[in-house]
């Protein structure tokens, strides 16, 4: 008899879980609703926003006029990498 009953819970396992397993799941869902309160929707600014905001604060003290030249510039970039373990040339 156990054999039979074993073949038939396999058999039938899909249709037996997919019914609990919706159950539990709007079960939890409902809870976890009424032990938080429902969603505020968020004001947040975005990304591109904040970044913007930042920058501009940045450039409040700042003489626009006052900038680098090129070659200053140019000066604290680093080497290419393919030319790393190549010697210098004099």
């Amino acid at each position: 008899m156990w054999p039979v009953l074993w073949t038939a819970m396999r058999t039938y396992a899909p249709y037996v879980t997919f019914p609990v397993a919706l159950v539990v799941g709007a079960v939890g869902y409902h809870l976890e609703w009424f032990l938080t309160g429902p969603s505020k929707p968020r004001e947040e600014r975005g990304i591109l926003e904040l970044r913007e905001e930042r920058k501009l604060q940045e450039q409040l003290g700042k003489d626009g006029t006052q900038v680098l030249s090129l070659k200053e510039k140019l000066e604290f970039t680093p080497k290419a990498a393919l030319n790393r373990n190549r010697p210098e040339e004099s």
